[in-house]
């Protein structure tokens, strides 16, 4: 109850702000729509220099950019801590965050929902509305139970990853450069995982399980039988669980050893 208390005013606060600078607001939503847009239309170029991308076709391939778009949606929206480590490592906001009795973690993903986050959500459910009709795919209503499991899983990937890269900083309070390269690499999941060698495979599908983000999970729809991808589908979830659950203890270890801003 505390800590649906805790979300509830945090969404009320979030809400005054933007009431108050809605200029802001929209601006945001423009440009992550515009930034989804890029990415879309660079998947329609090389659709026109060839006909399949590793035996994917434009629509298939589409339709996995349109699942990755849902849960990466729903990951900014609650798991924005892109300046975790200037802002409370360096400027010392850990410090306050401790002081409370909730979860630290928690409190510093409230401090930085983004709502607007989820439009993208919105736009990728479209996309693969679109390229379902287009592939003449069958229906079934327990594809709607299977897409809530796969997407829990696939937002908990992202958040166990990007809370350890976040947990980093209480060793270090130096900028060490891994997240952009992480989120270069996580791009790599909307793709089709068979089109890279076997090295960048494994660690899109084991080291850093981006493809469980995207094409994994979107291939049991499509069912796509190459390299039984469809059959790891449902080993989503698991990863997801496994995946935030380590990135959960490697935060909790960093918070034990945190002394202050000014240790």
């Amino acid at each position: 109850m505390l800590y649906a208390t805790l979300f509830w005013e945090y969404i009320k606060n979030y809400a005054k702000t933007r009431l108050t600078y809605r200029a802001d607001f929209w601006v945001e939503v423009l440009s992550d729509l515009m930034f989804q847009a890029t990415n879309l239309i660079f998947i329609l170029v090389v659709f026109q220099h060839t006909p399949s991308l590793g035996g994917w076709s434009e629509s298939e391939v589409i339709f996995v950019y349109g699942f990755f778009m849902i849960p990466y949606g729903i990951f900014t929206t609650f798991f924005g801590m892109w300046n975790f480590s200037e802002r409370y490592i360096v400027k010392g906001e850990m410090d306050r965050i401790l002081t409370r009795p909730a979860h630290n973690l928690f409190q510093v993903l409230l401090e930085n929902v983004d709502p607007p986050s989820l439009i993208g959500s919105v736009v990728g459910a479209i996309i693969m509305a679109v390229c379902w009709n287009d592939l003449g795919m069958a229906f079934h209503w327990y594809y709607v139970l299977i897409m809530l499991v796969f997407v829990l899983g696939a937002v908990l990937v992202y958040g166990g990853i990007y809370t350890a890269l976040s947990a980093i900083s209480f060793f270090s309070d130096a900028p060490t450069g891994i997240v952009p390269l992480i989120y270069n690499v996580q791009n790599y999941g909307r793709y089709p995982v068979n089109i890279y060698n076997k090295t960048i495979r494994f660690i899109l599908t084991w080291l850093l399980p981006f493809a469980f983000v995207g094409v994994i999970p979107a291939s049991y729809f499509l069912e796509k039988k190459a390299d039984d991808i469809s059959q790891l589908a449902w080993f989503t979830p698991v990863m997801g669980i496994v995946v935030f659950t380590l990135g959960l203890m490697l935060w909790n270890y960093g918070v034990k050893r945190y002394r202050g801003a000014g240790s």
